[in-house]
């Protein structure tokens, strides 16, 4: 019987839970489904399905070497995946397909279809678990609720895992090869242009380039991740989130490494390890968010009183941001690093969005979406969950009068200036102090624009806006 592995948020050989049991049921091929009216309709980036592109080559490579040829089957959108991969499997006669689940709210409709349309055909439909360390409803408070608060959340996931630790899943044994090939891979999808050279290199594709990357930061920089984490000139984040979002890394495989270097301890022993493990924590909160809340996925807050935020509508500042133009350098030079590499440091997502939704008053829907229209590592879980946190909005959410103030942040994370420098020229003769905020002789000479909000006052106006919401 001829097996199939749908391949989706998870390219890569070890630690794939529905490759190694489409291997264990007969000959697997491998299928990728692209659908490039759907990326379009998700505001996904260029700079991200690149990536996916490029690890699917690698992985491609990867397969065949174990006798599994990868095919590629292009749609619209996820509302042609039914009727296309029934007529694969009748094509190919394939008895059984395997995939890991998906938990944003239409990869579960399109599950679901595809589901019920295989079966009406007599093909076995099986999914399994593999973005998360924890299956997502599995973490449930004594009511058995989604956990809304993050801390309470987390000390039950470090109970779950001391107690059943996340065991490694082999790659598949190689196999005889079933009677067609693998599909040639195409350039680029409709709509997606590549990227520049920079960010490619940046991003090097394949599971090796993963664990590479993996094994360096947990060997070196994780003993020093909680005190450099936050400053963004500094190498002091494991630069993983792409690998992660693509499923080329699995999240059992970060944990794995970052507990062999902390010899076993969750939440103890090295500060900077044992950090770096909360935040993978974070991820797997807005994981099982999502997948508890599909209203997540419709561009909805978590907290429904903050539906009545009296949002901006001002698209010249929305503009001014977008292009690293505000007149607030750190602001500036964060949104200028996204411009060009398809990334920003985690603090500076942090500071933009604040100062998007808070200074600017401007929806925080608006700067998730132009993030996702930018990120390499573009995941809604995680994108949705920064944004609402920032924004106010979201579970265990930042208290709505708590607002950074972006000069602060710059002084304190950047104090000599180092990464302004990198990514604003026309400031770089500054000295350490005035780089942080020119005065208006110092940005005329440099053609630097004057900030295009007053941060005291937009403070204010942001406070009495959420101040004034009807209670919950």
């Amino acid at each position: 019987m001829n097996t199939l592995l749908w391949l989706r948020t998870d390219l890569r050989m070890h630690d794939n839970a529905a490759l190694a049991a489409a291997a264990e049921a007969g000959a697997v091929t491998a299928l990728f489904l692209a659908a490039p009216g759907q990326w379009r309709l998700h505001g996904d980036a260029p700079a991200k399905v690149d990536f996916w592109l490029r690890n699917l080559r690698e992985l491609s490579r990867d397969l065949a070497q174990a006798g599994i040829p990868l095919k590629l089957l292009t749609v619209h959108d996820w509302s042609e995946a039914p009727a296309a991969m029934t007529r694969f499997c009748q094509e190919h006669a394939i008895g059984q397909v395997h995939a890991n689940a998906e938990w944003a709210v239409n990869e579960r409709r399109r599950d679901a279809a595809v589901a019920a349309s295989l079966q009406a055909i007599g093909v076995d439909w099986t999914l399994h678990h593999g973005a998360s360390l924890l299956r997502p409803g599995t973490v449930l408070t004594g009511k058995g609720e989604c956990y809304r608060v993050y801390t309470p959340y987390a000390r039950t996931c470090r109970e779950r895992l001391r107690t059943a630790p996340i065991r490694a899943i082999p790659a598949p044994r190689a196999q005889t090869p079933p009677p067609w090939a693998a599909d040639p891979l195409p350039a680029t999808f409709d709509g997606f242009d590549a990227p520049g050279d920079a960010v490619r290199a940046l991003w090097p594709a394949g599971e090796s380039a993963a664990s590479d990357r993996l094994a360096a930061f947990a060997d070196g920089a994780i003993d020093a991740y909680k005190d450099e984490r936050d400053f963004p000139s500094l190498p002091g984040t494991s630069c993983l989130s792409p690998y992660l979002a693509a499923g080329v890394l699995s999240p059992g495989q970060a944990l794995r490494a970052a507990l062999a270097a902390n010899h076993g301890e969750l939440d103890s022993g090295s500060a900077g390890a044992a950090t770096w493990i909360n935040e993978l924590l974070w991820r797997e909160f807005y994981q099982h968010l999502l997948a508890a809340y599909p209203s997540l996925s419709m561009h909805r807050p978590m907290k429904p009183e903050t539906a009545a935020v009296p949002w901006r509508d001002s698209p010249a500042d929305l503009l001014a941001w977008q292009q690293g133009k505000t007149g607030i350098p750190i602001v500036d030079a964060a949104m200028r690093q996204l411009l060009a590499l398809g990334w920003m440091h985690n603090r500076l997502r942090m500071v933009t969005a604040m100062f998007l939704s808070k200074n600017l008053l401007i929806d925080w829907r608006r700067g998730e979406a132009w993030f996702m229209a930018q990120l390499v590592d573009g995941d809604l879980a995680a994108n949705n969950g920064g944004w609402q946190w920032s924004a106010s909005t979201g579970a265990d959410a930042v208290p709505y009068f708590r607002v950074f103030n972006p000069l602060s942040q710059s002084r304190k994370f950047d104090p000599r200036g180092v990464f302004l420098r990198e990514w604003l020229p026309e400031l770089a003769h500054l000295d350490d102090q005035a780089i942080h905020d020119p005065s208006p002789m110092e940005r005329a000479a440099a053609g630097y624009p004057l900030p295009i909000v007053d941060l005291a006052q937009s403070r204010l106006r942001a406070l009495e806006a959420f101040g004034n919401l009807p209670a919950a």
